[in-house]
């Protein structure tokens, strides 16, 4: 780890290093174990890495008090009067600008299987947008102290005029989705990246669908450097906070006969299996939700269910800036499959190996590397378009008859780790006990790869 830190600038290099310093200092209190009805189960699982993609964001390691010349609304004064100065005044702090358009980041290719974020000086934003620059126009994304350094977000979509003139650069901007499937799950400054990059998207969509108030339709002006929203109406004045939507998303395992019950829907990947998945409804418990869902969609009654980890998802529609997926296993009390076609296109049980056997066949490493090279091709204009359909097609050899999601999803670290409870996140074995206690922790306890 650390001769890949030696790798980073020395922003990132510190941020990372001081998220990672965190994460081994501080460990969230046990959670009280719920009664269980197959002991032998629930206590062989691990929790095979460290954090999912789209979270460990290094910008968001701690936040800023009002006072500090790095928090969100002592920034934005000094971005107001930093956009109205001109040109060649020194300055003491350093704004950097990552544009998005339409949802998509702007991002350059690096070398190798990797690709990078298209920082931009608040100075070289001025030069291309001119009197159309307005601080409001930006939403604050964190800092780092030790580089003097405020970090910021802007939306770029109206400027259409400016494609042009960052492909000329060698940068374009890539969706967030292809950039998931593109970053290397092992690479700690890519996936420091990639949730920076997914935290940007989540607040620029929310503050693109919050204009107006929703309690009197008057519009909405942005406050704290965009991290929230106030209504205009003198009589209103509601406060608008980004939105998050909850989701459930769970194994549902057969312990009697070791088998977990995957499924499919229509808009898949052919061949593709996953686990099921649902919103939580106002004044329900997140395990209510498990137990209504599973049975909703597959009519199985639930009975024990389990907390794995949890996973920021904002890859989603622009109606629901950022899902926030809830992973748990639970135990089946039934075993009858009704599916519900309206939500589903089938749902099987398949044993412990029919699974393994599908985690092995599948090259995701491949599939990372084939989307790093389309992003580079992209950011080169050689590739205009990209399907995400192909950043799937895993595949060697013959087709298998299964495959499930990769390794940037939530759902392929729920059934590995079933498959897998000895395993870590790159399949290698760790011969240590596994943890009796809360499932909460994400590092395999006692695994010397992590």
């Amino acid at each position: 780890m650390q001769k890949l830190l030696n790798l980073l600038p020395s922003s990132s290099s510190k941020l990372l290093s001081r998220y990672i310093l965190s994460l081994s200092t501080k460990h969230p209190p046990p959670l009280t174990r719920p009664f269980s009805h197959h002991p032998a189960t629930t206590t062989t699982m691990s929790i095979n890495l460290r954090t999912h993609a789209f979270a460990g964001n290094p910008l968001r390691s701690r936040t800023p008090n009002r006072v500090e010349p790095f928090s969100p609304v002592a920034a934005h004064e000094t971005l107001k009067t930093r956009i109205a100065e001109s040109a060649g005044e020194s300055v003491s702090v350093n704004f950097k600008v990552l544009p998005f358009r339409n949802g998509r980041p702007l991002a350059s290719a690096g070398s190798g299987d990797t690709w990078g974020l298209a920082w931009m000086a608040l100075e070289e934003v001025k030069r291309l947008l001119g009197a159309n620059l307005s601080a409001d126009s930006f939403v604050y994304l964190g800092y780092d102290a030790d580089e003097d350094s405020v970090y910021w977000a802007i939306d770029l979509s109206r400027e259409s005029g400016l494609v042009a003139e960052f492909g000329a650069m060698k940068l374009c901007f890539v969706e967030l989705r292809t950039l998931m499937v593109a970053t290397d799950w092992v690479d700690l400054k890519a996936m420091g990246s990639l949730a920076i990059a997914g935290h940007a998207r989540a607040l620029l969509e929310w503050y693109n669908i919050s204009r107006f108030c929703g309690h009197c339709g008057e519009k909405t002006v942005p406050m704290e450097a965009g991290r929230r929203k106030q209504c205009s109406n003198e009589s209103c004045k509601k406060r608008i906070y980004p939105r998050v939507d909850p989701v459930v998303i769970m194994l549902v395992i057969d312990s009697d006969n070791d088998r977990a019950l995957l499924s499919k829907q229509s808009r898949f990947v052919p061949r593709m299996w996953s686990c099921l998945a649902g919103f939580i409804e106002p004044g329900e418990s997140l395990e209510e939700a498990v137990r209504r869902e599973t049975w909703e969609e597959v009519g199985i009654e639930v009975g024990e269910v389990v907390y794995h980890s949890s996973q920021p998802w904002p890859v989603g529609p622009n109606s629901m800036p950022c899902q926030l997926m809830v992973g748990f296993f639970a135990y089946a009390k039934s075993l009858e499959i009704n599916v519900d076609k309206e939500e589903l296109e089938d749902a099987q049980w398949h044993t412990r190996e029919e699974v393994r056997r599908a985690l092995a066949f599948t090259e995701y490493k491949k599939a990372q590397q084939t989307a790093a090279a389309k992003v580079e091709q992209m950011c080169k204009g050689v590739e205009k378009t990209h399907s995400l359909s192909t950043e799937f097609n895993v595949e060697s050899g013959e087709l298998a008859p299964m495959f499930v999601p990769g390794p940037f999803a939530i759902a392929h670290h729920l059934i590995s780790s079933w498959a897998f409870p000895d395993k870590d996140v790159n399949g290698i074995e760790c011969r240590s006990k596994q943890p009796t206690g809360s499932m909460s922790n994400l590092k395999v306890k006692g695994c010397p790869h992590q």
